[in-house]
Formats: C-alpha cells, sequence, structure tokens
C-alpha cells in the first residue's frame, strides 16, 4: 500500500500491513505511529488508552497557561496548514459525492477557507477562557477548623467517535486539553483525509507547546469493530462521546461498558403563542428552519396557536419561498386550502412526521390550542434539544420555559443560538441531549468533574 503524501511535514498516509481483528483484515492507520499491532481490537484500544493516561497524567499536573499555549499554537498550525486541509477535503468531497452522500451529509463534510479560519477561531476562543482546572466549586470550613473543598479536575482519557465533520477533529482536541484530558479521536471513513489532515496540524502545535503527542490520538480503520473496542474500553477510556447520527450514537451507548455522553437527535420545535408578534414569529421560524436546515439544531416542527391561525397563509408563503416542503396537520390544511393556498409543497403530514429529524428543508406543521397543547406535543415527540417560544406575554414566556424539559429553551430567538460558539464557549464537543453527566452544548467545562480535597491540622476523628 502507497504512501499518500505528507500534511505539515508529516506522512499522513502510510505502508500499513493489515492486521487481524475478529473475522476482517483491516488496516490500522494510528496517526503519525503508522504501526500494524498483531492484537485484537481490544487489545489495541487498551494500548493506545495506556499511552492516553500517560499523557493526561502530564496534562494534569500542567498549568493553564501551558495548556492555553498548545491550543493557540494548534490554532496557528491550523492557519499554517489551511492548503494541505484543503486538498485533503477535497478528496473526501469528491469521494463522498461520487458515493451518493445527501446534500446534508456534503455540507457537513465541506471546508473551505472560511471554516478553516472558524475552527482556528474557535481554538484561539477555547484557549482564552478561563482555567476550568483547579477551580474551586464550594468550600467550607467546620467547626472544628477542617477544610472541605470540591476542586474542578479533568475525566482522564475521553474517546470520541465522530461521523462527517471534519471541524470536530480540532475542537475535540482543543476543548480535551483545556479541561486538561487525552483524547482518542476515531473519525468517520468519508471525512479520512479531512481528519488527519486536520489532526497532523493539531499534534505539531501539541508537541510545540511542549506536551506529549499522546494527548491528542487519531486512529482510523476501515472496520467498525474499533468502535465497539473503545466503548468497551473500561479502565482505558473514562467516558466515551459519540457525535454523529441516531444508528452510530444507539450502537455505541448499547456495546458500552463505560459512561456515554450522548445526542440521539434534534426533533427542535418554535411554538407561535396566542401574543406572538407577527413579524418576529415569520423571521424566526424561517431562521430556525431555512438558515442551515442539515445541522441539529434546525427546527423540524411549528406549532401555531388556535388563536393565531391567521398567521398560517404568511408562514406557509414565507417558507414556500425559502424552498421548505410543509407537513402539516388536518386543522392548518384546512387554514391554508380556505386562503387559497395548496401545491406539491404543501402535504398532509403523518404520524411519523411528528417524531421525524428532517435535516432538510422539511418542516411539520400543526394547529395547537393553547400553550398546555404546545407543551403536551413536545413533551411527546422532542427530543430534549432545543425548543422556542415566540411570544410578547412574560408569564407565558415563563410558564413554557418551565414546564418544557429540554436541554436549551428560547424565548423569542431561533433555535439556531442552541450552539457552543454561540453560548460562549468558543467550540463544542457535541450537544449532549442527555441529563446526566452534561447537558446541551457540551464546552470544556462539561468535560471535567471534580474531587474532594479535605485540610486539616492533625484532624481525626472520635
Amino acid at each position: 500500500m502507497a504512501t499518500g503524501g505528507t500534511i505539515a511535514g508529516v506522512e499522513f498516509l502510510g505502508i500499513a500491513k493489515p492486521v487481524r481483528i475478529g473475522d476482517n483484515n483491516i488496516r490500522i492507520r494510528h496517526i503519525f505511529l503508522l504501526e500494524s499491532y498483531p492484537m485484537n481490537a481490544d487489545q489495541l484500544i487498551m494500548d493506545i488508552a495506556s499511552r492516553s493516561r500517560l499523557a493526561a497524567r502530564t496534562l494534569a499536573a500542567s498549568d493553564g497557561g501551558t495548556r492555553a499555549a498548545a491550543i493557540d499554537a494548534m490554532a496557528s498550525a491550523i492557519r499554517q496548514a489551511e492548503a494541505a486541509i484543503l486538498t485533503a477535503n477535497a478528496l473526501d468531497l469528491d469521494a463522498g459525492a461520487a458515493a451518493g452522500l445527501s446534500g446534508a451529509m456534503l455540507d457537513r463534510l465541506k471546508l473551505d477557507s472560511a471554516r478553516v479560519e472558524a475552527m482556528a477561531a474557535a481554538l484561539e476562543q477555547i484557549a482564552a477562557q478561563d482555567d476550568p482546572i483547579g477551580a474551586t466549586i464550594s468550600s467550607y470550613t467546620r467547626d472544628d477548623g477542617l477544610v472541605i473543598e470540591q476542586r474542578r479536575v479533568g475525566i482522564g482519557v475521553i474517546g470520541i467517535i465522530f461521523e462527517s465533520r471534519p471541524n470536530v477533529t480540532a475542537d475535540a482536541a482543543g476543548l480535551c486539553l483545556k479541561s486538561g484530558n487525552a483524547c482518542i479521536l476515531r473519525g468517520g471513513k468519508e471525512a479520512l483525509h479531512s481528519n488527519l489532515a486536520i489532526a497532523a496540524a493539531v499534534r505539531t502545535g501539541v508537541v510545540a507547546a511542549g506536551l506529549p503527542e499522546d494527548c491528542v490520538t487519531m486512529i482510523e480503520t476501515t472496520d467498525r469493530e474499533m468502535v465497539g473496542a473503545m466503548a468497551r474500553a473500561e479502565g482505558g477510556i473514562d467516558v466515551i462521546i459519540p457525535r454523529g447520527g441516531e444508528g452510530l450514537i444507539r450502537a455505541v451507548a448499547a456495546a458500552a461498558t463505560i459512561p456515554v455522553i450522548k445526542h440521539y437527535n434534534g426533533i427542535c420545535h418554535v411554538y407561535i403563542h396566542a401574543a406572538a408578534d407577527a413579524d418576529m414569529a415569520r423571521e424566526i421560524i424561517l431562521n430556525a428552519k431555512a438558515q442551515r436546515p442539515g445541522v441539529c439544531n434546525a427546527a423540524e416542527t411549528l406549532l401555531v396557536d388556535a388563536a393565531r391561525a391567521e398567521l398560517l397563509p404568511e408562514l406557509a408563503t414565507a417558507l414556500g419561498e425559502a424552498g421548505v416542503t410543509l407537513r402539516c396537520c388536518e386543522k392548518t390544511l384546512a387554514v391554508l386550502s380556505a386562503a387559497g393556498i395548496s401545491g406539491d409543497t404543501i402535504q398532509p403530514a403523518t404520524a411519523e412526521d411528528w417524531a421525524t429529524e428532517y435535516l432538510n428543508l422539511t418542516l411539520s406543521v400543526k394547529l395547537v390550542d393553547d400553550l398546555a397543547a404546545a407543551v403536551e406535543h413536545i413533551a411527546t415527540y422532542a427530543s430534549g434539544h432545543t425548543e422556542a417560544i415566540v411570544t410578547a406575554d412574560a408569564d407565558a414566556a415563563n410558564a413554557f420555559v418551565t414546564a418544557v424539559d429540554s436541554a436549551s429553551v428560547m424565548v423569542n430567538a431561533s433555535t439556531r443560538f442552541a450552539d457552543g460558539g454561540e453560548y460562549g464557549l468558543g467550540a463544542e464537543i457535541g450537544i449532549s441531549t442527555d441529563k446526566l453527566h452534561a447537558r446541551g452544548p457540551v464546552g470544556a467545562l462539561g468535560l471535567t468533574t471534580y474531587k474532594w480535597v479535605v485540610t486539616g491540622t492533625g484532624h481525626v476523628r472520635g
């Protein structure tokens, strides 16, 4: 197998002998090492994790300035490697188009100069944040003088399995370093060249700052057995984060014997309340649905209060002009029909539509009796990601925020703001729809835990 070239002066695809894992011959491309391992997938992951754990110990002992300098160096290296990264990404895009990837998937995969710069800028934002490690969460002194503290620490070794979006390579590395964690990354085959190019730049920055290169490890195989091996790596990997389609996430969760931070899907709702401003409602739903429909924080269902049914024709027209196809309940169809609005883009909704994450220019629309009915619909069909209410009634807004059990709840704002960068996190490792350990956009703080530190002056327990 011939080498594929160099990125940032480092060979990124080289000779690798087939390795027997289970019943399949696969190639192991352990970035920068390009080693063959005469062992099974579980042993291989534990071997990689042992090196990552040594690196994590160095990170745990490092100061915030050193870690911030490493992240800044990563950003600089990504900028310097822009041409190589875009060349690698073009290979992935060509292969993806030939393989029939959807437009939404290709959009997630695509890099350009602006997106490469955004990766670097996100790393610099992470570097500039306050250091979460060592911060005192709580502290109190007992009557006998014993001091009890909770101090924030890194988790250790974090495994991240992701698909499509190559920027996750940089985001994950930056967030893990900031939070004092080593990371083991496993990207999807559709972004192979892009991931390797970005990882090469990232590791260049890590080493330039004097930290171990094993702080960030990228593995790549053509066999999905490695995914299960990462999920089973008790004692090697402390937490696994799958980022991709629902199928991947459920497969990882089913196989895992270690904690998993999950994000199944983004079935997000916009509810137009009886007291909504018409212009605001139109602009918010257009942005939430059509601004970038292939992402998890795009709206998938529009709920309109029966008291504002007169808004439906205007909304349907505006959405239609934006190329959106509407899947409508019977009441909505009746209102639109009476207004003379019909056509191929106005379709009846099925029961499945309310539970569908379209990730394209399709939107379910339902007329609901009131706020309580909207909340009930959301409780039944939402994925726990993001919901929004449009209203001028503060009491209604508060009632909605209290009743809706999702990671993010918006008041008079688009669901598209449910994003780590928009929340001031610099970047995110994903958006968790779990309630534990992290919820919503997961930044550096979400990748930490705590330890108890007890300080006495010779105290003994009686």
